[in-house]
C-alpha cells in the first residue's frame, strides 16, 4: 500500500474519530445541561409548590349578599339558622316562633311558645355558644329556655333540614323577678344539673340558680338528657323550680348589659355609666372581684357579647368601634390578681354599634351599627375582613351559623343573608411574625401551640419561636463543629504527613454515612442522661484538654530531637490519643467529687437558684454536641480539600522567603482557600439548619425562646415531622406546616445564595495569587 493511501485512511480515520468526539460531547453538554435545568425547574416546583398551599392562609373573606327579604310587619327580636344556610328561624314580640327557608324567605311552619295570656317578650340572649341554648325574657318577669333545633335527613333530593324548638327546662317559664317587672337584661348558663341565671331586676343584679327538686338520696343526673331532647312533662315529672337567689348588688341603676363568663365562674354587669362589675364565684360564694371604666371618654356602651369560650367580653359602642376585654394576670401585683384590660379594637365606622354575634366555632364575631352595615372580625388576628351595607336602616338582630358560611341580618325594614367563606380568618402576617396577646395570657407572646384537649381552645400558630429554635440548635451545633472542622482541615492539609492524611481524610469523611436518626436516638437515650449526671464533668474537660495538650506539647519539647526524630513526621499528634481519652476520664471520675464541692450535691438546683437559668434533660447542649458531631464531616471535607489545592508553589515561594510554616499557613494558604473554607461553614450551617431527626429526638421539642443552653427548642423541621401526620388536610394547621417549610426553604436559599456571593468576592480577590 502506499504512502498515500496510507494518508488517505489515516485522515479518513482522524475524520470518523473527530465526528464520533464531536457527538460524544454535544451528548455531555445536553445531559448535563438537561441535569442542571431540571434541578432548577424541580428547585422551583418544590417552591411554588408549599407557596400554593401556604397562599390561602391570607385570603381575604368573600363576604356577598345572596338574598334579601321584603319588610315584615314586625321585626324580629331574635333570629337563628342551621349550619347549612336552609332554614331559620325567627322570633316576634309575642312569642311567635316562624320557621323560613333561608334561600326564599318563605314561612315553612310556626309555632307559638308557652307563653301566658298577655304577656310579651321582652329580651333574648344566647347561652355559651356551644350549647346552643336561648333565654327568652318575658314581661311579666319570667324566663324560657328553649334550644332550637334542627333535624338532618339525607334523601334522594339532598338534604332536608327540618327546623323544630326543644324545651331542656320544661314548657313552664322559670319565674325570676317575683315582682313580676319586664326581664330585659339578663344571661343563662346551662350547668350538668342546674340553670344559671345573672339577671338585672330593678336596682340589684341577682344570681340565681333552678333545678329539679329531688326526693332525698336521688340524684341529678336526668338533666344531661334533657339538655339533648325536650323536659318530660308527663304526670309525676318534677318541675323545674328556683333552687337559690343572691343579691350581687343593689342601689343605683340597673345593669344595661350581662353576661356570663366561662364554666360560669365569672359573672359580667355593665351599667349605664358605663362601669363594668367583674363578679367571682367560687366554693365560699360570690364576690364582686373588680370594677372597670369600660369607657373613659365621651362613648357609650350599645352592646355587649362573649366569644366562643366566653374568656372575652366583645364591647360595641356609639362610635362604631368594638374592644376586646378580659381578665389579665397581674404579675405585679405579687400576688394572684386578675384586672379587665382592654386587648385590642375594631372600627365599624362612626354609627353606634347596635348588635353583636360570636362565631360558635372560632373566635371572630359579627357587627351590625345604626347605618345598617355588618361587618366581619377575627380577633387573635386583629384582621377586619368585611364590612359590607347590608340593609337598610339599624341592625336589630345577627346570626351567624354554626358552620360561620352564612350571617343573617335583621333591622327593622328588611332583612339580608349574607354568605360568608373565610377558611383561615385568624392568620395574617402580624399573627405569624407579630407578639400575638392570646387569652388568658399575662401578655403579647410568641407562641407555638397547635391543639389542646380542651374545646374552647384556640390554636396559637406563630413561626418566631420555631423559627428561633431552627438557629439556636444550628448556632450551638456550629459552636462546637466549626472550630474543631477547620482547625482539624487546616493541620491535615498543611502538617499532617502524606500516609497520616491517607487515613485520617476517610476516616472522618466517612462520619456523613451515619444515620442521623441513630444520632438523635444515642443523643435522647444515651447522652442526655449522662450530661445530666456529669454535668461538671462536661465543662470540666473542656478546661482539661487544652491543658492536658499545652502540657503534652512542652514535654514533647523537652525530649532530645534525635529521640524526637524517631518518629514518623506528623505521627507525633497521634501520641495525643491516650492522655486526651485519660483527662477525659479524669474529668468524668472527678464530676461528682466537684459537684458536691462547690454545687451544694446538685448542680441542677445551683442553676436555678444561684444563676437563674432552668435546665432540662434534653436541651441545646445535647443538640450541640450531637449535630454538631453530624456537622464536622462535611466541613472538614470541603474545607481540607480547599486547603490541599492551594497551589504548591505559593507555599514553596513563602517558605524559601524564609516564612514559617504557621506563617505561610496564615499569610498565604488561609486567604487562598477562604472561598473554600466560606462554602464549607455555609454548607454546614445549611445542613444544621436542615436537620431534622437529631432535633426531633434530642431537644424535648418545647417551643420556647431562649438562649440558655440547658434548655430545648423546636425547630422548624421537627415541628413539620412531628405534627404532619395529625393535622386535619386543609386546615389551618395544615397549611401553617407548609408555610413552616417554605420559611425553611427560604432561609437555606438565602444562606446559599449569600454563601455563593460572598464566595465569588473571596474568588476574585484571591484568584490572582
Amino acid at each position: 500500500m502506499s504512502k498515500a493511501v496510507r494518508a488517505l485512511l489515516d485522515d479518513a480515520t482522524m475524520a470518523r474519530l473527530d465526528r464520533r468526539r464531536r457527538l460524544k460531547d454535544r451528548f455531555a453538554n445536553l445531559t448535563i445541561a438537561f441535569g442542571g435545568v431540571f434541578i432548577i425547574v424541580a428547585i422551583a416546583l418544590i417552591f411554588f409548590y408549599l407557596l400554593f398551599e401556604s397562599w390561602p392562609l391570607f385570603r381575604d373573606a368573600d363576604f356577598r349578599q345572596e338574598r334579601t327579604y321584603k319588610a315584615t310587619q314586625q321585626a324580629a327580636l331574635w333570629v337563628d339558622m342551621d349550619e347549612y344556610n336552609q332554614t331559620g328561624m325567627r322570633l316576634s314580640p309575642e312569642g311567635k316562633m316562624t320557621f323560613f327557608r333561608v334561600s326564599s324567605g318563605e314561612a315553612i311552619g310556626e309555632e307559638q311558645l308557652p307563653v301566658p295570656a298577655g304577656v310579651q317578650v321582652t329580651g333574648v340572649v344566647r347561652s355559651a355558644v356551644l350549647q346552643g341554648l336561648a333565654g327568652i325574657g318575658l314581661s311579666n318577669g319570667q324566663l324560657l329556655v328553649i334550644k332550637p333545633g334542627y333535624a338532618v335527613d339525607s334523601q334522594e333530593q339532598g338534604r332536608v333540614v327540618t327546623p323544630g324548638i326543644g324545651y331542656p327546662f320544661g314548657r313552664t317559664p322559670l319565674t325570676v323577678d317575683d315582682q313580676a317587672r319586664p326581664l330585659q337584661h339578663f344571661a343563662v348558663h346551662a350547668g350538668e344539673n342546674d340553670l344559671k341565671v345573672l339577671a338585672g331586676i330593678g336596682n340589684q343584679i341577682v344570681w340565681q340558680k333552678f333545678g329539679q327538686e329531688q326526693a332525698e338520696g336521688a340524684g341529678l343526673g336526668g338533666l344531661g338528657l334533657a339538655m339533648e331532647e325536650e323536659a318530660p312533662t308527663g304526670e309525676g315529672e318534677l318541675p323545674f323550680v328556683r333552687l337559690s337567689s343572691e343579691v350581687l348588688t343593689q342601689g343605683g341603676a340597673v345593669a344595661d348589659h350581662v353576661v356570663i363568663g366561662q364554666g360560669a365562674r365569672w359573672a359580667y354587669a355593665i351599667s349605664p355609666d358605663d362601669k363594668l362589675s367583674v363578679f367571682r364565684f367560687g366554693e365560699n360564694g360570690s364576690q364582686l372581684y373588680t370594677e372597670t371604666d369600660l369607657s373613659p371618654g365621651p362613648d357609650k356602651v350599645t352592646a355587649v357579647v362573649a366569644l366562643q369560650g366566653e374568656i372575652s367580653l366583645m364591647v360595641g359602642d356609639s362610635h362604631g368601634q368594638v374592644s376586646q376585654w378580659f381578665l389579665v394576670r397581674d404579675n405585679k401585683s405579687g400576688e394572684e390578681r386578675f384586672t379587665m384590660q382592654r386587648i385590642r379594637s375594631f372600627s365599624m365606622g362612626n354609627a353606634p354599634v347596635t348588635a353583636l354575634a360570636a362565631e360558635a366555632k372560632r373566635k371572630g364575631f359579627v357587627a351590625g351599627d345604626a347605618a345598617g352595615r355588618v361587618g366581619y372580625f377575627y380577633t387573635t388576628s386583629g384582621r377586619t375582613l368585611a364590612v359590607q351595607q347590608a340593609v337598610t336602616g339599624p341592625v336589630t338582630a345577627l346570626s351567624v351559623s354554626a358552620r360561620s358560611e352564612g350571617v343573617f341580618v335583621q333591622s327593622a325594614k328588611d332583612a339580608a343573608f349574607w354568605s360568608l367563606h373565610i377558611e383561615h380568618p385568624d392568620m395574617s402576617a402580624s399573627a405569624v411574625w407579630g407578639k400575638v396577646w392570646y387569652e388568658s395570657y399575662p401578655e403579647p407572646s410568641y407562641t407555638w401551640q397547635s391543639s389542646s384537649g380542651n374545646a374552647d381552645f384556640e390554636s396559637k400558630l406563630s413561626l418566631v419561636p420555631l423559627t428561633f429554635g431552627t438557629l439556636k440548635a444550628a448556632f450551638y451545633a456550629m459552636l462546637l463543629a466549626a472550630p474543631l472542622a477547620i482547625c482539624g482541615a487546616m493541620y491535615t492539609a498543611v502538617f499532617m504527613s502524606p500516609g497520616l492524611r491517607t487515613k485520617v481524610k476517610p476516616a472522618i469523611e466517612l462520619m456523613q454515612a451515619l444515620p442521623t436518626v441513630i444520632l438523635g436516638f444515642l443523643a435522647g437515650l444515651w447522652l442526655a442522661p449522662v450530661v445530666e449526671n456529669s454535668l461538671p464533668g462536661i465543662f470540666s474537660l473542656l478546661l482539661i484538654t487544652p491543658v492536658i495538650i499545652l502540657l503534652c506539647g512542652f514535654l514533647w519539647m523537652q525530649i532530645p530531637l534525635e529521640k524526637r526524630s524517631r518518629i514518623p513526621d506528623g505521627w507525633a499528634p497521634v501520641l495525643l490519643i491516650a492522655p486526651i481519652l485519660l483527662g477525659g476520664w479524669l474529668s468524668f471520675a472527678m464530676s461528682s467529687p466537684i459537684e458536691q464541692a462547690f454545687f451544694g450535691g446538685d448542680v441542677r438546683r445551683w442553676l436555678e437558684t444561684a444563676v437563674g437559668l432552668k435546665f432540662d434533660q434534653r436541651n441545646a447542649l445535647i443538640v450541640g454536641l450531637v449535630m454538631g458531631f453530624a456537622v464536622i464531616a462535611p466541613i472538614f471535607s470541603i474545607a481540607e480539600d480547599a486547603l490541599f489545592a492551594v497551589p504548591r508553589h505559593l507555599t514553596n515561594g513563602s517558605l524559601a522567603l524564609g516564612a514559617t510554616q504557621w506563617q505561610t499557613l496564615v499569610r498565604v494558604v488561609l486567604p487562598t482557600a477562604s472561598p473554600g473554607i466560606f462554602s464549607a461553614l455555609m454548607i454546614g450551617f445549611g445542613r444544621a439548619v436542615g436537620e431534622t431527626m437529631i432535633v426531633l429526638m434530642a431537644t424535648g421539642n418545647t417551643a420556647v425562646m431562649e438562649w440558655n443552653i440547658f434548655e430545648g427548642m423546636r425547630t422548624l423541621s421537627a415541628n413539620v415531622a412531628v405534627e404532619m401526620g395529625e393535622a386535619e388536610v386543609g386546615s389551618t394547621h395544615f397549611r401553617m406546616l407548609f408555610l413552616s417549610a417554605l420559611v425553611l426553604f427560604v432561609i437555606t436559599f438565602v444562606l446559599n445564595t449569600v454563601a455563593e456571593v460572598i464566595r465569588a468576592r473571596l474568588r476574585k480577590k484571591y484568584g490572582s495569587l
